[in-house]
């Protein structure tokens, strides 16, 4: 899966990433010694590889850190992943949904086999940015439908937020929807699963608040919700000229107070 062979990886090394263990070397090559981190006890295995914090960069590091929490996937460190994560919004902000593995690479100033080797393979790599960003927009969407105020004026303030954030990245919300979601169906079950989650979140904040007393009606009438307002944005951000606050009065009308109410304005 991973393509461009280790001698490309080698070669695009430098300092980004600390070597990997190697099989020993066949004929009068000495194999390579398992690569130690700078604070390994006396006596532990070492590449013989300058410490990297002379020159301001310090990816190598243990498999965990000083606080005991893991480092992450194969000891890597999660500052790292996140500045790998952000080169890649980069690139797709930039180029567009179809932005290539191996632009997203080249903008982080690595090889497409460092980059999978941070994150398993092109299926991590989208997983890991579907995380990112469906948790922090639900968030968002959440915290806004949790303001004070009546149904309608947080109804309103959790669907503008929802609008907002997807034209402000759609080159991102069509990479990870359209296409992340379609090469790979564990991003696409990921994604669905934030957002099924998102539905029951606000049919027990209702229930909560004993805005709707039929549990059944109240699960159906907030996934519901959670589906139109993901499908009309859809639409509008093919229809850039319609302005968003036209898009979120015509939801939230329909959503409290049906369509004999929507169809008079």
């Amino acid at each position: 899966m991973i393509d461009g062979g280790r001698d490309e990886e080698t070669a695009s090394r430098g300092d980004d990433d600390p070597p990997e263990e190697a099989t020993p070397a066949t004929g009068n090559a000495s194999p390579r010694r398992p690569y130690a981190a700078p604070n390994a006890r006396p006596g532990a295995a070492s590449s013989g590889r300058v410490d990297t914090a002379s020159n301001g960069r310090a990816d190598a590091v243990s498999s965990r850190r000083p606080d005991g929490a893991s480092v992450g996937r194969a000891g890597r460190d999660p500052r790292r992943r996140r500045a790998l994560l952000e080169a890649a919004d980069r690139i797709i902000l930039r180029e567009g949904p179809e932005a290539s593995m191996a632009a997203i690479a080249s903008e982080a100033g690595i090889s497409k086999p460092i980059l999978y080797r941070h994150f398993g393979d092109k299926s991590g790599l989208y997983q890991a940015l579907a995380e990112r960003h469906t948790r922090a927009l639900m968030d968002n969407v959440r915290a806004a439908f949790l303001r004070p105020g009546d149904i309608r004026t947080r109804s309103r303030a959790a669907i503008d937020t929802y609008l907002a954030a997807i034209a402000a990245n759609r080159h991102l919300y069509r990479f990870l929807v359209h296409r992340a979601s379609a090469e790979d169906t564990a991003t696409h079950s990921a994604m669905g699963t934030v957002i099924r989650g998102l539905g029951g979140e606000i049919a027990d904040i209702l229930l909560r608040e004993g805005l709707l007393p039929d549990p059944v009606r109240v699960h159906i009438w907030s996934h519901a919700t959670v589906g139109m307002v993901q499908a009309a944005g859809e639409w509008w951000l093919d229809h850039p000229d319609v302005p968003r606050e036209t898009v979120t009065d015509g939801i939230v009308d329909l959503l409290l107070d049906g369509l004999p109410e929507a169809t008079r304005r």
